[in-house]
């Protein structure tokens, strides 16, 4: 091709923008590397911007022609583009494609026209006509011949036919409604077998192009000998219809032609001629009947109409033609087809309403209604379809999003035409969602409560505390922080520490039960988001008690430097209340429950313990052969496991006064430090004891006066007498034996059947314990009184 005509396709070169759309206009067979157009500066697009866009192009067709050089916003020729494989005949020819362009997406539609050049010669499928024609032929008749194909279109197409030679035809061109050309060869002079009976013209075809191109076919015409009249066809023109799912062999028409002549020169024969090999290669005629079938499968999307040239010739050669114009009928064949232009995979849950997540374009090849496509997607999802021009949808959000309830979304978009029966398609997509700190921790209840075992070892685990966070990963990290307080004014980050990790709480210290029973304290479980979430709870830890402390005996008091003896006459009765054993343990529940027994006895046969409540009473009347020294071990046991026990040693005297008490007990001190003046000390002890029980007969003959003059008063007023505030009396002893000492109330521990024993018991004051040390003998009033409270609230007062 000359420069002149590239000067001039190059010229004709245009571009026009509107509303998003670009054309060009380029010549065909243009060199691999040419620039098509500046995009980015017809779309008025920054370099920069199909950089960070990523900037690229979708093409439906998977030959792409078309480059993009995003560094200088180039279109360039990729691949040679040839014109007639391209469209064909198919008038303008045009390259359609888009330029996406993300963050945000963006759609620009580009159309490239191909301009066509002359780069293909008229070509005779044949290169060789033969022609039998009769000698009686007439002036005037008509022969058709082959046409010739120019790949080319417009000027370029084919323009002209011409023989070269006329003598004795003449070559006639007619122009058809659809633009090709029609040759025929009339006769213009009879023709004469003796004198020539065959004829060789050549037959040249030429385009319009600049510079021509032609071809050339030979035609053999052989003159046969008088057969005056050709098959006329019945009709010039025939057409059919067929749908393009019809099965092969389904009957298209019948064409019809007849021959006046007579014989062997009227039998006619049907023929497909002048057509185009693929066109052949569908149908098929039946030569002798003219049935026209259908040979392959015809298919709307590719041809909507077909034309076929049928021949009718005699045995003498003659002949006559027709043309037989189909028409294809559109079915609901094709499923609309969904092309992924652009999809997100990830979407944060913070994101509002309206943002695009994916593009798509859907295709139906089918015409009519069978081409019209509707999409949708799940009813129950928070996304929807908004459709654009040209068959682009837009799949955008609607509603919020929440990854706790739904982290991925499997988005089904289905798209169906409107045919009858519809068909449909779809694709699958999954889209995940990204997670943003938006849930606080949370306790699994509302507040703990653990218990530990007094005397723990420090460090020791007491329970696991546990929150849970419905975010993800980072943001659903939690740690645990013990809160700042105090326990009876000290930090209680000395009793207790959490792990941050595991919630575990360790105790720091070993706690005893007796001087704390509980203690509060709250945790707070932090998310790891930013900003941080947060949420608290109320942990109690209750205090176990532990059989950790022996009872202790209150009653008898053990000293070191004296001997303390219950004196009991020989008198006294079976079941006489010698003394009671008073103990109490600072154990809680059974740990805190007390029994007696008594160990070993001087006479066990004498004396019993009440397991229950401590009282030492005698089993048998005293008798004189009965050593007047007793000597009881006592044993006093908790209820705990293991249990823990004290032992109480009693020292009893059987006598009637004190100097057999004395003389008795006067070895209990020879051996002391002090034996030299144990006579000194039992003088004294003598007169003390006299004192006391003189001073006890004036108190009680002072009783007595006054008791009696009260009745007398009484007697003499008639019950008038004046209001005497009241003075409680002092309990007596229960046994009425009279073996303890007024001064002595006891509010004791209760045992486990200590609501049946509880009682205060009072001695007289003509009773009295002798208590002997190493120094002195002397009896003791026991004029003190001690208080203890139980751990029910109980006083024992002594």
């Amino acid at each position: 091709m000359s420069d002149v005509v590239w000067q001039v396709l190059l010229m004709s070169l245009f571009l026009y923008s509107v509303r998003g759309q670009v054309s060009y206009s380029i010549p065909e067979e243009m060199s691999k590397g040419s620039m098509v157009g500046n995009i980015a500066q017809d779309l008025g697009l920054d370099l920069k911007r199909l950089k960070a866009g990523k900037a690229r192009i979708y093409i439906e067709d998977s030959t792409q022609y078309i480059e993009l050089n995003k560094d200088r916003g180039l279109l360039l020729i990729r691949e040679r583009i040839d014109r007639e494989a391209l469209c064909g005949k198919k008038t303008p020819c045009a390259l359609h494609f888009q330029i996406i362009l993300e963050n945000p997406m963006e759609l620009y539609s580009i159309n490239v026209e191909i301009m066509d050049i002359n780069d293909n010669p008229p070509m005779f499928e044949n290169n060789e006509m033969k022609f039998k024609i009769s000698e009686s032929a007439v002036v005037g008749a008509k022969f058709v011949l082959q046409r010739a194909s120019d790949a080319d279109v417009g000027v370029n197409d084919l323009q002209s036919y011409s023989l070269n030679r006329n003598d004795p035809f003449e070559l006639k061109l007619k122009s058809q409604p659809d633009g090709r050309m029609f040759v025929e060869m009339f006769l213009q002079k009879p023709l004469d077998r003796e004198k020539q009976d065959s004829l060789s013209l050549t037959l040249t075809a030429v385009d319009g192009g600049d510079p021509q191109l032609s071809s050339a076919a030979q035609i053999h015409v052989t003159v046969l000998d008088i057969n005056d009249n050709a098959p006329v066809f019945t009709q010039p023109t025939y057409k059919a219809s067929i749908a393009e799912n019809a099965p092969k062999g389904t009957v298209l028409t019948t064409v019809s032609a007849s021959d006046a002549d007579q014989g062997s020169n009227g039998d006619i024969m049907y023929t497909i001629a002048k057509t185009k090999a693929e066109t052949r290669d569908m149908f098929e005629i039946d030569g002798r009947s003219g049935v026209l079938k259908l040979k392959g499968a015809v298919d709307y999307e590719k041809a909507r109409n077909y034309e076929i040239d049928v021949q009718a010739s005699d045995e003498g050669g003659l002949t006559d033609s027709c043309k037989v114009q189909i028409e294809v009928l559109d079915t609901n064949d094709n499923s609309p087809v969904i092309n992924v232009i652009s999809m997100s995979n990830v979407i944060a849950e913070d994101s509002k309403p309206g943002v695009v997540v994916g593009m798509f374009k859907v295709q139906d090849p089918d015409s009519g209604d069978d081409g019209r496509v509707e999409c949708m997607t799940q009813d129950n999802l928070p996304f929807t379809l908004k459709t654009s021009a040209n068959g682009f949808y837009n799949l955008v959000t609607d509603d919020e999003l929440d990854r706790e309830r739904n982290a991925v979304y499997n988005i089904t978009v289905t798209c169906n035409d409107a045919g009858m029966p519809s068909l449909s398609g779809s694709i699958s997509l999954s889209l995940q969602v990204s997670d943003v700190n938006d849930n606080a921790p949370m306790f699994e209840k509302s507040s703990y409560q653990a218990s530990i075992v007094e005397n723990n070892t420090p460090g020791i685990s007491v329970f696991r505390i546990l929150a849970k966070d419905a975010d993800w990963n980072q943001n659903a990290r939690v740690s645990y922080i013990l809160e700042d307080s105090t326990v009876h004014g000290v930090p209680v980050s000395s009793y207790v520490s959490v792990n941050a990790e595991s919630g575990v709480i360790n105790a720091l210290r070993s706690f005893d039960y007796e001087q704390m029973k509980y203690f509060q304290f709250r945790v707070k479980a932090q998310d790891g988001g930013s900003p941080p979430l947060s949420s608290n709870v109320s942990v109690v830890i209750n205090i176990q008690d532990q059989n950790d402390n022996a009872p202790q005996v209150l009653y008898p008091v053990q000293t070191s430097g004296s001997i303390v003896a219950e004196i009991v006459p020989r008198s006294a009765d079976i079941g006489y209340l010698v003394t009671k054993v008073v103990a109490v343990d600072v154990d809680s529940g059974q740990n805190a429950w007390l029994s007696y027994k008594l160990q070993k006895a001087t006479d066990r046969a004498l004396f019993e313990v009440g397991a229950q409540n401590g009282e030492i009473r005698t089993i048998r009347q005293v008798t004189d052969k009965d050593a007047v020294k007793q000597k009881l071990s006592v044993v006093v046991e908790d209820n705990g496991q293991p249990s823990r026990s004290a032992t109480v040693n009693v020292n009893v005297a059987l006598a009637d006064s004190f100097p057999e008490v004395l003389s008795e007990f006067s070895d209990f001190t020879h051996d002391k430090e002090y034996n030299d003046n144990l006579t000194f000390y039992l003088v004294l002890a003598l007169a003390v004891v006299s004192f006391l029980f003189i001073v006890s007969i004036i108190a009680i003959l002072s009783v007595k006066c006054y008791r009696w003059r009260r009745e007398r008063m009484f007697y003499k007023s008639n019950g008038q007498l004046p209001v005497i505030p009241y003075y409680p009396p002092l309990y007596a002893d229960v046994g009425g034996t009279g073996t303890l000492q007024h001064v002595y109330n006891y509010e004791h521990y209760r045992t486990t059947d200590s609501r049946k024993s509880d009682m205060k018991y009072a001695r007289p004051c003509d009773q009295s314990i002798l208590s002997l040390d190493n120094t002195d003998i002397q009896t003791l009033p026991h004029a003190h009184s001690e208080k203890l409270i139980d751990d029910s609230g109980d006083q024992v007062r002594i």
